[in-house]
């Protein structure tokens, strides 16, 4: 009786420290990692990395979820809708959170308040690229080429509020030039025009571009962070382009790890914890650098003072511009 009753505890013990590793909880619920934007781009090839190593390591079903449109509001709309035990995720970016929540007068979600920040998980600096038959092959022969032709070159983005949209805004503003902005519903939607000339420049995450410059199929004219990025260290940077306007023109894109207010405390830490796990495996490191991004998962802490500093950045010049969503 004595040796029955040592082989139940032994078993319950078994049962609840294997319940205790499971990740975020001992549950059969599946993981929701939700993408607002189309497959392809960095924030759907970070959900993925994570989705792979998650379901594999755990034995949790991990489902990444692309809901694109209105700039990344319907997905992160979403996202604040849903339970908050740890089972629904949101790769948050730049736009999202940073932008949007000033660009969209009747946005039906506060970023701030209806969001619970997770972690950092990687930047990327942009790379302004044109349709290789653009008669331009520099940023100062570009933007004399776009001052000969006001309102006749176009750029697009991969939404209204994105980080590409607003590096746009920004160089235009610094650059006294006027191009047309055509948004669309992702990049999957952006890229044949601008590949088939219909939009003659993009400010792409240099990870999604990276294939098309090296292809031939893109000019690379700069990339927007201050110095070059050692993944593409032939391309310059925009500021030193030796143009007067762009001499500190830097735009990153950041992508983060976000959940539904609401969540507890040690599911946020239990989840940043296995973010970093992730992030920091020889091969995960090296898979994301070959497409240019670096990882860096820092906690919620550090995600809420860079969300805060950004904030104060896009808003203003969202209103020095005048440009809105709507």
């Amino acid at each position: 009786m004595r040796r029955i009753l040592t082989f139940i505890s032994l078993a319950i013990l078994t049962q609840t420290a294997s319940a205790e590793k499971s990740w975020p909880y001992a549950s059969s619920e599946p993981i929701k990692i939700i993408v607002t934007f189309t497959p392809g781009g960095a924030p759907d090839i970070l959900a993925r990395v994570l989705a792979e190593h998650w379901q594999k390591d755990h034995n949790n079903q991990v489902i990444v979820e692309n809901k694109p449109g209105a700039g990344g509001n319907i997905g992160t709309e979403l996202a604040t809708k849903s339970n908050p035990n740890g089972h629904t995720l949101l790769i948050g970016t730049v736009g999202t959170l940073t932008i949007n929540p000033y660009l969209y007068k009747n946005i039906s979600y506060d970023a701030h308040k209806d969001l619970e920040p997770i972690t950092f998980l990687a930047s990327t600096p942009n790379v302004l690229v044109l349709n290789k038959n653009v008669p331009a092959d520099d940023a100062k022969s570009l933007i004399d080429l776009a001052k000969a032709q006001p309102n006749q070159m176009s750029y697009s983005s991969s939404g209204i509020g994105t980080s590409i949209h607003l590096s746009g805004e920004l160089f235009q503003q610094l650059t006294k030039t006027k191009i047309q902005h055509i948004p669309y519903k992702g990049r999957a939607q952006a890229m044949p025009d601008l590949l088939g000339g219909r939009v003659q420049m993009s400010f792409d995450n240099l990870t999604s571009a990276m294939p098309l410059i090296k292809s031939g199929d893109l000019k690379a004219i700069g990339v927007t962070s201050l110095q070059r990025s050692p993944h593409a260290p032939d391309i310059p940077t925009l500021s030193e382009s030796g143009v007067p306007g762009l001499k500190n023109f830097q735009v990153t894109s950041w992508f983060s790890l976000m959940g539904p207010a609401g969540m507890k405390q040690e599911d946020i830490l239990k989840i940043a914890m296995e973010t970093k796990r992730v992030l920091s495996l020889p091969e995960v490191k090296l898979r994301l650098s070959s497409m240019g991004l670096e990882a860096n998962p820092q906690g919620p802490e550090a995600l809420k003072r860079l969300i805060q500093s950004d904030s104060k950045r896009w808003s203003k010049l969202i209103e020095e511009t005048g440009i809105n969503a709507e």
